[in-house]
């Protein structure tokens, strides 16, 4: 049974959390952009097949969490404590799927006695990380956005209200993971957009093109990585470069998948997370 809570932070702000409540491990999921942070449904079946309760939160501006203007990557591994300490959980593993793998690592990275695993699907790396061309065989409408956003809030802002339109060239594998078990992701985008208030994923792309606020170099615990070789969203040559980064990373590219669809390679990745954490 999925329960919401609302944990109140020390600055004033309010922070919208799930708990599935049950499982002797605790993993606590990282959206992507732009979803608010209800746990994955498809994927609690596995969960609970491997005793796994599953924690979550909406990010800073989505959902039920106050926004926290010019918040960067780090930020999410104190929001992660404080879900985590609310709810009376020491220890958990991570998973982060697009935009919520660099939140995933950023717990381990900064919280490294309390995280036992790391699962990243799709996610992206640091933006200028040396030796990676990080736009490379991202969509035109992709780069268009977060130059944008490289450019500062203003321009960012700018871009986004001029109504220009958005194709993450999803592949034919991710149109049938969507209208599958994955049409989920329907529950998670609708009511981040809706409003029709963009500030949260301004945040979070901002986010992601500015200093991260750690190195994945610091994350100790054990990383897998998942990535598609069609992903045209977030380029699987990111996910090559974290492998490089991570002293205990495992990468794992598979050639037929494109952003979404590797989710369906998730269920076997909590399987390699049960029996590392």
């Amino acid at each position: 049974m999925l329960t919401e809570i609302d944990i109140d932070l020390d600055d004033g702000r309010t922070l919208h959390a799930y708990d599935t409540g049950t499982g002797e491990l605790a993993v606590i999921w990282h959206h992507g952009t732009p979803n608010i942070g209800a746990p994955p449904a498809p994927l609690f079946p596995a969960a609970e097949r491997l005793g796994l309760r599953w924690v979550s939160y909406d990010r800073p501006g989505y959902g039920g969490s106050t926004p926290n203007r010019g918040r960067d990557i780090a930020s999410g591994a104190a929001c992660t404590a404080a879900v985590a300490d609310a709810l009376g959980i020491d220890r958990f593993a991570v998973v982060g799927y697009s935009g919520g793998g660099p939140h995933a690592l950023a717990c381990a990275a900064l919280l490294p006695q309390r995280v036992l695993g790391v699962v990243s699907l799709a996610g992206l790396a640091p933006f200028r990380a040396d030796g990676l061309d990080w736009f490379a065989g991202m969509a035109a409408s992709g780069v268009a956005s977060l130059r944008a956003a490289e450019a500062g809030r203003a321009v960012k802002e700018r871009f986004e209200a001029s109504g220009v339109g958005y194709d993450p060239e999803f592949t034919e594998a991710d149109f049938a993971a969507l209208a599958g078990e994955w049409s989920w992701f329907d529950e998670v985008v609708g009511p981040a957009v809706r409003a029709g208030r963009p500030d949260a994923w301004i945040d979070d792309d901002l986010a992601y093109v500015t200093p991260w606020g750690f190195d994945p170099a610091d994350v100790t615990a054990p990383v897998l990585l998942l990535h598609g070789l069609r992903d045209r969203v977030v380029p699987s040559s990111h996910a090559e470069w974290l492998a490089r980064r991570c002293p205990a990373a495992e990468l794992r590219l598979s050639p037929d998948d494109g952003h979404v669809s590797i989710v369906t390679s998730a269920p076997s990745a909590l399987d390699w997370l049960r029996a590392r954490a």
